[in-house]
C-alpha cells in the first residue's frame, strides 16, 4: 500500500527513481519498528483513518460541486447496466479491479455510515473531475486533488498507507501464530509485545520474510497496477474461501441443514465467480504473484504437518509397553536419583519410546517421573481452572504421574515461573483426590495410564494438602538444602555468573499435621515436596527424522529434504516451551517413517 501511494505520485516533480526509493526507505522504516509492537502507534490509527476519510470526502464534494454536479445521477442501478450493455467484454475485466474499491473497509462497524458516504463521494469526485479532464486517467485521484491542499493530502494518505500495512502486518503475525499452535506451520519465535494488551505479537522471521518480499515485489513491479492485480487476485480468493468455510461453519458448527448451507454457498459464489473470473484473467499481469507465494507456503505448511504427523504416529506405535515397566518393579531396574524428571511428550497416553532409550544408555532416573503432554486445543482460549489433566502410570510405588497442559491457540504460553508449581500444587491435589475416591472402590477397579482428572489451578492454590509459602528468589538458586553434589553446585553457579538470573517468585511446599491423612498419602507427597527442593530435570527427545528406503521418492523428499530443513531451521521445541537451557536434557533419537 505504500509503495502505491508513493509510485502515484511521481508526476508532481519527482521520479520515479526517487519515490520508489523513498518508498522502500519508508518500508524498511516500518518493518524495522514492529518489535516495538504495535500499541505504540496504535494510538495514531483511529486519528489518521478519520483525518483520511474526512479529506477524501472533502475533495470528492468539492470536484462534485466544481466539475459536474450530475455525475450524482450515477448513483441510479440504470447506468450500472446501460455500462455492460456498451462495454460488454472490457466492462467484466474490470470488475477485477471494482471491488478494491471497498476491500479492506469490510470488516469496520462503521462502513455503512462513515465509510461508505465517504468512498461513494469521493468516486464520484473523480468521476466528476475525469468527465472534463480525460487525460488524467492513469493517475486520476492525485491530479483531482486542488493544488492548494495537494502536499497535505500526500502526507495523510503515506500515513493511512502505513496505517493499513501496519494492520496486514500485525495480522499476518496472529495468523502465523495461531497456525503454529494448531501444528500447520514450522516453530517460530514469538514475542508478546505488550503486557497490558492481549494478543499483540512480534515474529521477527516472519517479519523480516515480509520485508524482503514487499521489497521485491516493489522494485520488481515498479508499477501499481500490477501490484494491483497481485492484491486484487488475493483478496477476491481469500473471499471465495470464506464462503466456503463459512457453509462449513453453518453445518458442522451450527448444525444447520445442509440445504440452507448449499443454498448460502451457491448464491455468494455466484456473485464472488463474477469478480474472481475477471481477476483471474490478470494473473499474467502481476496476479502470478500471489498465486505463487500461496502455493510456497502451503507447500511448507503441507510437509511441516505431514513430518510431524508421520513422527507422532510412530510414537504412537513405539510406545513402551505398561507390562514391561511393571516387570521391572518400583525402582525400574534402574538408580532413582534425587528430583523431578518432566519427561516431555506429544502422546496423551502411554509411555513414550524416548523413555526405553535413555534408561538403556544411562541406567538412572529421578525419584518422581511426570510425563507432560502439552497440547493446543483447536479455540481461542482455554479456561485457567481447567488447564491440568493430571493422572498417575503404573502403581503408587513407582511415583510417575501424567500431566496434560492444554492451551488454545491465543492463549499465552509465556516463562513466567509458575509453571512447576502449579505442577506441583495439582499432582498433590490428584494423590489426595484419588486416595479418597479409592477408598470407596476395590484395588482391581483402579486403571493406570487411563483415568485422568481435571485439576484446577485455582483450587490446587487452596489446597489443604500442601502449606504454600512464597517470597522472591533469583532465578532458580533454591535456598533449601539438597543432595546435589559441590561440582554441580559450583558448575550451576558460574553459569549464572555469566547468565544473571532472572528475579522469580520463590514457592516453599510442607505437608500439614493432619492427623486424619493417610500415612500412605503423606509419604507421597512428602516425597514429591523433597524431590521438588532437589531439582527439576526437563527431558526431551533429540529427533531425527528419516524416511525408509522403501518409501516412494516423493515421501524422502518431502521427510530427508523438506521436513528435515524446516527442523533444522526452525526454533527448537524447548524454545517454544520455555523450558530453562540449564535443566535441560535431551535424549537423541532416529524416527524411521
Amino acid at each position: 500500500m505504500v509503495v502505491s501511494v508513493m509510485i502515484l505520485i511521481v508526476d508532481r516533480s519527482f521520479t520515479v527513481g526517487g519515490v520508489l526509493v523513498l518508498a522502500c526507505v519508508i518500508l524498511v522504516g516500518l518493518f524495522a519498528l514492529q518489535h516495538c509492537g504495535t500499541h505504540k502507534v496504535g494510538f495514531l490509527f483511529a486519528p489518521v483513518v478519520i483525518l483520511w476519510l474526512i479529506s477524501i470526502f472533502a475533495i470528492g464534494l468539492y470536484n462534485t460541486i466544481y466539475w459536474n454536479p450530475k455525475i450524482v445521477f450515477a448513483l441510479s442501478p440504470h447506468y450500472i447496466v446501460k455500462f455492460f450493455g456498451q462495454t460488454g467484454r472490457d466492462g467484466w475485466i474490470s470488475l477485477g479491479g471494482v471491488l478494491l474499491c471497498i476491500t479492506g473497509k469490510e470488516s469496520l462497524l462503521a462502513f455503512v455510515f462513515l465509510v461508505y458516504p465517504c468512498l461513494v463521494v469521493q468516486y464520484m469526485g473523480q468521476a466528476a473531475y475525469l468527465s472534463k479532464n480525460l487525460s488524467s486517467i492513469p493517475n486520476s485521484f492525485y491530479d483531482s486533488i486542488p493544488d492548494a491542499v495537494f502536499w497535505p493530502v500526500i502526507v495523510i494518505s503515506t500515513l493511512a498507507a502505513v496505517v493499513a500495512s501496519q494492520g496486514i502486518i500485525s495480522a499476518t503475525f496472529s495468523i502465523v501464530k495461531q497456525c503454529q499452535a494448531l501444528g500447520c506451520f514450522p516453530r517460530v519465535k514469538i514475542v508478546h509485545t505488550s503486557r497490558q494488551i492481549y494478543g499483540q505479537v512480534y515474529i521477527p522471521e516472519i517479519n523480516w520474510i515480509l520485508m524482503i518480499l514487499t521489497l521485491a515485489v516493489a522494485v520488481g513491479f515498479n508499477d501499481t497496477n500490477k501490484i494491483g492485480n497481485a492484491y486484487g487476485l488475493a483478496v477476491l480468493s481469500v473471499m471465495l474461501l470464506t464462503t466456503f468455510l463459512m457453509a462449513l461453519v453453518m453445518v458442522l458448527v451450527w448444525q444447520r441443514s445442509m440445504i440452507l448451507a448449499v443454498a448460502f454457498l451457491i448464491f455468494f459464489w455466484f456473485i464472488e465467480a463474477s469478480y474472481i473470473s475477471a481477476a483471474y484473467i490478470k494473473v499474467p499481469q502481476g496476479g502470478w504473484v500471489s498465486l505463487v507465494l500461496s502455493l510456497i507456503f502451503m507447500l511448507i505448511m503441507f510437509v511441516w504437518h505431514y513430518g510431524t504427523r508421520k513422527k507422532y504416529q510412530y510414537d504412537l506405535q513405539n510406545k513402551v509397553p505398561l507390562k514391561w515397566i511393571l516387570g521391572l518393579g518400583p525402582s525400574l531396574g534402574i538408580v532413582r536419583v534425587p528430583g523431578i524428571g518432566l519427561i516431555y511428550s506429544e502422546l496423551a497416553t502411554g509411555v513414550p519410546p524416548i523413555f526405553s532409550h535413555f534408561v538403556t544408555n544411562l541406567p538412572a532416573f529421578h525419584n518422581i517421573l511426570v510425563f507432560v503432554c502439552v497440547k493446543s486445543v483447536p479455540c481461542p482460549t482455554f479456561r485457567p481452572d481447567e488447564r491440568f489433566l493430571i493422572g498417575r502410570i503404573c502403581p503408587r510405588p513407582y511415583r510417575m504421574y501424567r500431566c496434560i497442559v492444554r492451551y488454545g491457540y491465543k492463549d499465552m504460553q509465556g516463562d513466567n515461573g509458575d509453571f512447576e508449581n502449579l505442577l506441583i500444587q495439582s499432582i498433590a491435589e490428584f494423590i489426595q483426590m484419588e486416595s479418597v475416591e479409592s477408598q470407596n472402590s476395590s484395588p482391581d477397579s483402579m486403571s493406570y495410564d487411563g483415568r485422568m482428572a481435571v485439576i484446577s489451578s485455582s483450587t490446587s492454590r487452596s489446597s489443604s494438602n500442601l502449606i504454600v509459602s512464597e517470597g522472591e528468589e533469583s532465578g532458580a538458586t533454591n535456598s533449601v538444602e539438597t543432595s546435589r553434589s559441590s561440582a554441580l553446585l559450583s558448575l550451576r553457579s558460574s553459569y549464572e555468573d555469566e547468565n544473571p538470573p532472572i528475579v522469580r517468585r520463590q514457592v516453599r511446599f510442607r505437608v500439614p499435621q493432619s492427623p486424619g491423612m493417610d500415612p500412605s498419602v503423606r509419604e507421597e507427597l512428602l516425597d514429591l515436596i523433597q524431590a521438588k527442593e532437589a531439582g527439576v530435570a526437563y527431558i526431551m527427545g533429540h529427533s531425527y527424522v528419516k524416511a525408509r528406503r522403501s518409501n516412494s521418492f516423493l515421501k524422502k523428499l518431502v521427510i530427508d529434504f523438506g521436513y528435515s530443513f524446516l527442523r533444522k531451521n526452525c526454533r527448537g521445541p524447548a524454545v517454544g516451551l520455555h523450558i530453562p537451557h540449564i535443566s535441560l536434557i535431551e535424549v537423541g533419537m532416529i524416527y524411521s517413517v
